[in-house]
């Protein structure tokens, strides 16, 4: 596993971080039945949306632009190292699956070319490619691309979004969990589940040691209310198209969370004009048509006829 160091200071005063390798993992993963098919599965945890390698670098990049209280940025680099040996877990644990696939049948599936049918769905990537190890992809074998990393710079909005992911992060476990009769599986993963259960924790915390939603919401709070569109900053629109409301809920009435208004709601309706665009530059080469000059001399002349 990976752990971080802030031993060593910068002039000024500023921690710097280091990094250091210990060859054990954080908690052990055994497999007490190989399974490829499983193997594939635990590469959503890896490399999927809801999985490692994103949270990792999100709360990396938060840490590494983070502004304000320190403690903030120091909690974040701690957990972005924990998520380093998850990925490492999960990567071990994707080897040992896959140790149980025989190699002779993966070899004449590579020569045939009829590798998801003869493996049962084995992701072929993981022999063709890697030699019986993990990847940095999700379970249909699509590369982790860092779309949905978030950090936004504002703490109290990437805590909330933290908190998703690891919500997100946790149900995924959950469902491999369930996936597997393996008693090292679920052993791993019940481990997992529980990080899974206090990063939400941490990062939500943190929204109440700032103040709570009263003082953090609307985020962020830093922008002066009174210049938005207050009459319309607690109500909440319904757009049933008979005009009927019968929603009902605690976003609908009652004081809001920020305790700043009175939650509402009333019959969406267009308050706007309908729009009319003006014709683009010749050189994007509409069709002649769609000027509305001439589109208004050619009804003209048909008009006339």
């Amino acid at each position: 596993m990976v752990e971080i160091s802030s031993r060593g200071r910068l002039q000024g005063g500023e921690h710097k971080s280091m990094y250091f390798c210990d060859a054990r993992l954080q908690y052990p993963v055994r497999v007490e039945k190989p399974n490829p098919l499983y193997a594939k599965m635990l590469q959503q945890a890896i490399g999927g949306v809801e999985g490692e390698m994103r949270v990792c670098l999100q709360y990396f990049f938060q840490a590494w632009g983070s502004r304000g209280p320190k403690k903030y940025r120091d909690m974040l680099l701690q957990t972005a190292t924990e998520e380093i040996g998850h990925i490492e877990m999960l990567a071990t644990a994707v080897a040992l699956n896959l140790e149980g696939a025989p190699t002779q049948l993966q070899e004449d599936a590579a020569k045939d070319g009829a590798v998801n049918a003869v493996l049962g769905g084995m992701n072929p990537r993981h022999f063709l490619s890697a030699g019986l190890a993990a990847l940095p992809v999700n379970a249909n074998g699509i590369p982790f691309d860092s779309s949905n990393i978030y950090a936004s710079g504002n703490i109290a909005g990437d805590m909330l979004s933290n908190a998703c992911a690891e919500a997100t992060g946790r149900t995924l476990a959950c469902r491999l969990y369930e996936m597997t009769d393996d008693p090292g599986m679920k052993d791993m993963l019940s481990f997992m589940i529980a990080r899974d259960t206090m990063h939400q924790q941490q990062w939500l915390a943190v929204l109440e040691e700032l103040g709570g939603y009263k003082e953090q919401l609307p985020i962020p709070n830093s922008f002066p209310q009174e210049l938005e569109k207050t009459d319309w900053s607690y109500v909440f629109l319904n757009s049933n198209v008979d005009g009927s409301i019968d929603l009902k809920g605690r976003f609908t009435e009652g004081p809001s969370l920020d305790g700043r208004g009175t939650f509402s709601i009333m019959q969406n309706k267009p308050l706007g004009q309908e729009p009319t665009l003006a014709a683009g530059p010749k050189e994007a080469h509409a069709q002649t048509e769609q000027n509305p000059h001439i589109s208004q001399k050619l009804k003209n002349k048909l008009q006339s006829l």
